[in-house]
């Protein structure tokens, strides 16, 4: 039997929230405060620190990396593992080696990934074009710096960057890197942060060198005709839009049209794709074909093959007897990657504030901080030899008496003494002290100390230059136009990306076989099952056989090339073509829409209509009593989407709907037998497709709308008696005369 507790105990149990079976208070909190508190510092860290790259064109793991193997003197030395770079790396980079590989395989020249690579790599390093070519591991590779990367670090030294503690405030690390050209906008860089992306296409390296002199010189410069259009490491021919790309150029935002490059091997009768879009890989292209090559929809091909090897891409398509391989690439480059969108968002850091700038703009930020660093370059050079020429004019007094100077440092006593007696001796300052009785012995001559001494003239006008080309920022533009010129003429590779213009789009984009057009009959019965029947076949045998428990439900007249809009119990549409279909019979049962539109379990048509050119309107009538009427502009699609969502409200049941070509009136019946006639162009049109629409018809609880027929078609008498002069009304009580036998719904 339990003991009773005593008052005071359970006053102690009270008191003292850690005895067990008591729960400590709950502080409450706002989700918005811990979001702000918690969320928002990360947020800002992966901005800022990780996903988006800034005005030198890297993201700081790239800077960390490439800075490391300056440091272990691989800018022109020889090779060494991939894992001892990594491992090395690690000391300013802490998430690991496994990210640190990526991001060097990524730089690497066996990757790819870059017009002009940042890591001359050994070994296998995979391809960016192949989803499955997996890279060796870092025990296995070789790698080192290119070349090109003297201009990446060049005057690194020189205070023309920053410096900051790594994380453990043991080493220091540069917070940009001292890029001599705008490696912004050559190096491609994707990256994805909280809230926001970045995506930089790359540009070629001569053309993005001229385009930046070209606007040191004449600020009004049309960029266009120096930058012609990106340029990508993997090729491919690029569809010249002057209206994209002049957007792209003044937003940062947009995209533009990459497609494959191919030959035809007339001897064996194949294609072979040697190029293909930055944006895609030869697995997907593979797996597409594939996909259509089941569909029955690439009749002309026999087979296709990777055969890639130590040569390069190469994906090999074999042709049937008699096929075009014109044709055939045409829609190739419509029905699969072969031909690909390169999206660009030119989301770039500057000071440390996330910005998305047109080309125009990010030349002029990257030209502003290349600036500051060469004025910091020169600067620095300027105070060194400042530094020396003051060392050399105390030298030029010691040149008056060098035995004087001999004798006082014979006749000091102490070590310690010997600075300040040089600096009372000739009236120089401790640091020139130091300087002259540091001369070895041996410099202790005319000739040495005259030679030192005529450097003073030449030093001074050397400074006296660097003093006015500080303050003169057309100085400073000239010294960066040279640099542009140098590198581009080092460094310049021809385009490998072809530029397609104008004037050759309607060649390269020839429409997709022809459908063939004829009439046909179309049977949709009350489970879901369409037959497209010939009227031919169909004046052959007119009677349609349904599954037991169905019957017929819908029924048109239509073109094979018509499209069919299908409407789910979920609210969703499905878009087809009705030359997807086969002609079928009245025999048969037809075609299962649920199965061959690959719709969700369980999931029901509910109804369907011919679309046409999509400018007529769809009423959508529910049981509450409400009508929307919506543009069938609302449902055409420019991407060639087969699924709509939201396609109408949800909000109550549907209980009818019909295609409105022109205005006109409709009978509304409801449960309670009350009918609403009213005319159609008293609702107005919505572009949006989920609208719940306005109340017609008032009902009251428990009753609901039952059916909804155009006016022609019902057995009303004295159709005055239900019009209504204003909406929503209730409707009046049917007659026994009006009532007829129609029972249709959802029209």
């Amino acid at each position: 039997m339990a003991k009773k507790k005593t008052p005071n105990e359970n006053k102690a149990r009270k008191a003292d929230p850690n005895v067990m079976g008591l729960r400590p208070e709950v502080l409450e909190q706002r989700i918005t405060e811990t979001l702000e508190i918690n969320y928002m510092p990360y947020a800002m860290s992966v901005i800022v620190s990780r996903a988006i790259p800034e005005i030198d064109g890297f993201k700081p793991s790239h800077r960390k990396l490439l800075y490391t193997m300056y440091q272990m003197k691989l800018l022109g030395g020889a090779r060494t593992k991939s894992a001892n770079i990594v491992g090395q790396t690690m000391k300013l980079n802490p998430h690991g080696d496994g990210p640190i590989y990526d991001t060097m395989v990524r730089l690497s020249k066996g990757y790819g990934a870059l017009l002009h690579p940042l890591v001359d790599s050994k070994g296998n390093f995979g391809k960016v074009y192949s989803r499955d070519m997996a890279y060796a591991a870092s025990r296995y590779t070789e790698a080192r710096l290119d070349p090109i990367c003297a201009e990446i670090f060049r005057d690194i030294d020189q205070d023309t960057v920053d410096f900051v503690d790594n994380y453990d405030g043991k080493l220091k690390e540069p917070t940009l890197l001292p890029t001599t050209f705008p490696n912004v906008l050559v190096s491609a860089n994707k990256g994805i942060a909280v809230g926001m992306a970045s995506d930089l296409c790359g540009f070629n390296l001569g053309e993005v060198c001229e385009t930046a002199v070209a606007l040191l010189k004449n600020p009004d410069h049309d960029i266009m005709t120096t930058l012609k259009a990106p340029d990508l490491p993997t090729g491919g021919e690029l569809l010249y839009d002057a209206k994209e790309l002049e957007g792209i150029y003044r937003t940062g935002r947009g995209s533009f049209k990459v497609r494959s490059k191919w030959r035809y091997v007339k001897e064996e009768n194949l294609i072979e794709v040697y190029e293909i879009p930055y944006s895609t890989t030869s697995e997907a292209i593979l797996d597409k074909v594939t996909e259509l090559l089941k569909a029955g929809k690439l009749k002309e091909i026999a087979d296709m093959r990777d055969e890639t090897d130590l040569n390069g891409l190469k994906l090999t398509i074999d042709l049937k007897r008699g096929a075009d391989p014109d044709k055939l690439m045409a829609r190739l480059f419509r029905m699969t990657p072969l031909m690909d969108s390169q999206s660009c968002n030119f989301n770039i850091l500057i000071a440390g504030m996330p910005r998305v700038m047109g080309v125009r703009e990010i030349l002029e930020e990257w030209t502003a901080w290349r600036m500051d660093g060469v004025r910091r370059r020169v600067f620095f050079s300027m105070n060194r030899k400042k530094e020396k020429l003051h060392l050399l004019k105390g030298l030029r007094r010691i040149l008056l008496d060098i035995d004087r100077a001999i004798q006082i440092i014979r006749d000091t006593e102490e070590d310690a003494e010997v600075i300040p007696n040089l600096m009372i001796g000739f009236g120089i300052d401790q640091v020139q002290a130091e300087y002259v009785a540091d001369i070895r012995l041996r410099n202790i001559n005319k000739e040495y100390i005259l030679k030192r001494t005529q450097e003073v003239e030449d030093l001074e006008a050397e400074i006296a230059d660097l003093e006015d080309t500080v303050s003169d920022p057309r100085r400073i533009r000239k010294i960066i136009i040279r640099e542009l010129e140098d590198v581009r003429k080092k460094y310049a590779v021809p385009r490998r990306t072809e530029i397609v213009y104008e004037h050759r789009l309607e060649e390269i984009m020839q429409p997709e076989e022809e459908v063939p057009d004829y009439p046909v009959n179309l049977f949709l019965s009350r489970e879901g099952y369409l037959k497209k029947i010939t009227p031919q076949s169909l004046r052959m045998a007119s009677e349609q056989k349904y599954k037991e428990g169905d019957g017929p439900f819908l029924q048109w007249e239509a073109s094979n090339r018509d499209e069919l809009l299908v409407f789910t119990d979920r609210q969703q549409c499905y878009k087809t073509r009705l030359s997807d279909f086969d002609d079928s019979k009245a025999s048969v049962l037809g075609d299962f829409l649920p199965s061959k539109l690959a719709m969700e379990q369980e999931e029901r048509v509910l109804w369907a209509c011919i679309p046409g050119d999509y400018s007529a309107h769809l009423l959508f009538c529910f049981e509450n009593g409400k009508a929307a009427r919506v543009e069938l502009a609302a449902y055409q699609t420019q991407t060639r989407r087969k699924k709509l969502t939201g396609a109408y409200s949800d909000k109550s049941p549907l209980c009818a709907a019909l295609v409105l070509e022109e205005d006109r009136e409709l009978a509304f019946v409801s449960t309670e037998g009350r009918c609403l006639v009213f005319h159609t162009s008293a609702l107005t049109p919505k572009a949006t497709r989920s609208t719940q629409g306005v109340g017609v018809m008032t009902l009251k609880p428990k009753h609901r709308l039952e059916r909804v027929l155009p006016l022609e078609q019902t057995q009303i008498q004295n159709p005055a008696r239900y019009r209504a002069r204003s909406l929503p009304v209730a409707g009046a009580l049917l007659k026994e005369e009006d009532r007829g036998e129609e029972q249709l719904t959802l029209l």
